[in-house]
């Protein structure tokens, strides 16, 4: 049987679930209550959920999605690394 690619599995996955992740190493710090959504609520994309600071300096955790955000998934002052998860958001 010759494959096409439409045949492979995964090629159009479509995921209503998203994670927003941090950026970089360093300490995960939530943004404002005036400045996050609560859960259940629409967080745009591009809006800022957090802050990791790291050497000095503060760097903005960005959703790169439009959702529902469902919940954090770490807690202020917890230690992160890049790529982890931050953010759970169900897409809109």
């Amino acid at each position: 049987m010759e494959a096409t690619a439409n045949s492979f599995a995964g090629e159009r996955l479509s995921v209503p679930e998203k994670v927003v992740v941090a950026p970089c190493l360093g300490q995960f710090r939530p943004a404002e209550p005036e400045v996050v959504t609560a859960e259940g609520e629409v967080v745009d994309a591009g809006q800022v959920v957090g802050y990791i600071d790291a050497q000095g300096h503060s760097v903005p955790v960005r959703s790169k999605f439009a959702g529902w955000m469902m919940g954090l998934l770490v807690h202020d002052g917890e230690r992160v690394r890049e790529g982890q998860p931050i953010a759970w958001l169900r897409a809109l």
